[in-house]
């Protein structure tokens, strides 16, 4: 059994689109990133990448590269899900916790589960999503951002 840790925090600006888990979700702000800034998705690949001691997403997809501005969080998940099955690795588990004042994530979590389970490959039972709040405290608390947490379990598969 190998764990990943991954974590991503991201700002909340005015004329962009939330995406968390690859799912839209409705809301006056978005998350500014050199992708879409899909903080739950970026937190879920860096797991799976610190599981397999390769390097975090800033290496594979650097923010410098303006080829790759604006590019879907879902597709740095499935490069980072080749990686994975390139070295014969395969998920046991993701558990993630988004950390916003809002949107409430319970809204959005089974289509988040159902949509991040998908692009992983993996039953919508593998991937677990909860939402906290700050309490106020911090950025966070004051609606300036959304972070998030993932670790991610994987196992060395057996298949050739």
């Amino acid at each position: 059994m190998r764990i990943g840790i991954g974590y991503d925090f991201h700002r909340l600006v005015e004329g962009r689109t939330l995406y968390l888990g690859g799912v839209e979700i409705p809301h006056d702000k978005g998350l500014l990133g050199h992708s879409d800034g899909d903080a739950l998705t970026h937190a879920i690949c860096d797991a799976i990448l610190g599981a397999m001691a390769e390097a975090d997403i800033g290496f594979h997809f650097p923010p410098t590269d303006e080829s790759i501005r604006g590019i879907s969080s879902e597709k740095i998940l499935s490069f980072v899900i080749d990686i994975m099955k390139r070295r014969r690795f395969r998920i046991v588990n993701i558990d993630a916790i988004v950390i916003a004042e809002e949107p409430r994530i319970i809204h959005y979590r089974e289509a988040i589960r159902k949509n991040l389970s998908h692009i992983m490959g993996i039953s919508k039972g593998m991937v677990n999503v909860k939402g906290k709040t700050a309490e106020g405290l911090g950025a966070i608390g004051a609606k300036e951002g959304i972070a998030a947490h993932a670790v991610a379990v994987l196992e060395i598969s057996q298949e050739p």
